[in-house]
């Protein structure tokens, strides 16, 4: 077992019950919605039929917010496998524009070059502009990869230093901050450039890296600032409170946005964003009191000493 909690099917035999007793979890609606997510955070380190099975109907679960991080799990799995499901979900127009995003944005981490054709028809044919920016970006991601020499393809389809696959590769190391600044800020640059920018920021860290990243919460593009609220949360600044709270008390900000504000709040996890967590744990939005929920979850398990993930031991259900 590696030190995220994932489990080899050699261990002991038990992995098929650990499996089964997740994916149980997973789906089952009766749990309350952090146990949910432990479950899906843990099935995201298993791999095989089951997990990924799984994760496929969770990301047509009624939660909007485990269905968008179950499809989300399968892209960072870069499971092919689950593409066909991915592509239904996309496609779906009755599912909520967060789900179909992460659908998107999950066809372009996995990156084969079939994915191409389907986030082009939900480029021109879907109503959400972040369904159709995330498409945008899975686009650029499939083609950067395909312009990479084979000997060269690894080093860009490496994990980030997060231990993220991000939607695009972080922009030139030579750049420096304030070059990387004004590209983030300029909405007449590509959504991929920006995000390229928004990344190598977030790599070089520093005051001035995360100065420029929290002003890009102005950003008029929704989901950008859905992604910088999510770097923000990455790179745990306290810098980026005041900001932060802010968005998660803007009732007229999009969902999506609040929702990784919330999750960033609660990985820098100060006494005044905690208080916030469990005054918006019951805000009227499912996607926003849920993430707090499950952020003020994650929190207690932290601070008790404990894995939020389940870990197999010689009983594959104690954790």
């Amino acid at each position: 077992m590696d030190s995220k909690g994932s489990v080899s099917a050699t261990e002991n035999g038990g992995v098929s019950n650990l499996e089964k007793f997740l994916c149980e979890r997973l789906v089952d609606q009766s749990q309350p919605i952090s146990e949910r997510f432990r479950a899906l955070f843990s099935l995201r380190n298993l791999k095989g039929p089951g997990p990924r099975n799984a994760l496929i109907l969770a990301s047509r679960d009624s939660s909007n917010l485990l269905a968008h991080e179950a499809a989300f799990a399968l892209g960072q799995m870069q499971d092919a496998e689950a593409i066909p499901a991915l592509e239904s979900v996309l496609n779906d127009m009755s599912l909520h524009p967060i789900v179909r995003h992460e659908a998107a944005e999950a066809l372009g981490a996995i990156g084969l070059a079939g994915n191409v054709d389907i986030l082009k028809r939900s480029l021109a044919l879907d109503p959400a502009q972040e369904v159709r920016e995330t498409c945008e970006l899975a686009l650029k991601r499939i083609e950067e990869l395909s312009n990479v020499d084979a000997e060269n393809q690894s080093s860009t389809t490496e994990k980030s230093p997060f231990m993220s696959v991000d939607p695009a590769a972080p922009a030139a190391a030579f750049s420096s901050v304030h070059q990387l600044r004004q590209i983030l800020l300029d909405e007449t640059k590509g959504m991929y450039e920006r995000y390229a920018a928004l990344f190598a920021l977030r790599n070089h860290g520093g005051d001035e890296a995360v100065s420029a990243i929290v002003d890009s919460l102005r950003a008029n593009s929704a989901l950008l600032r859905h992604e910088v609220a999510y770097v923000l949360g990455q790179l745990q600044n306290k810098a980026a409170l005041a900001t932060l709270s802010k968005i998660l008390r803007d009732v007229n900000e999009h969902p999506m946005v609040r929702h990784e504000a919330a999750e960033a709040l609660g990985s820098i996890a100060d006494e005044q964003s905690v208080a916030l967590l469990q005054e918006f744990s019951r805000d009227p939005e499912p996607i926003v009191s849920q993430s707090c929920e499950v952020a003020l979850s994650m929190l207690e398990f932290e601070n008790s000493g404990k894995s939020f993930e389940f870990f197999f031991t010689q009983d594959p259900l104690v954790h």
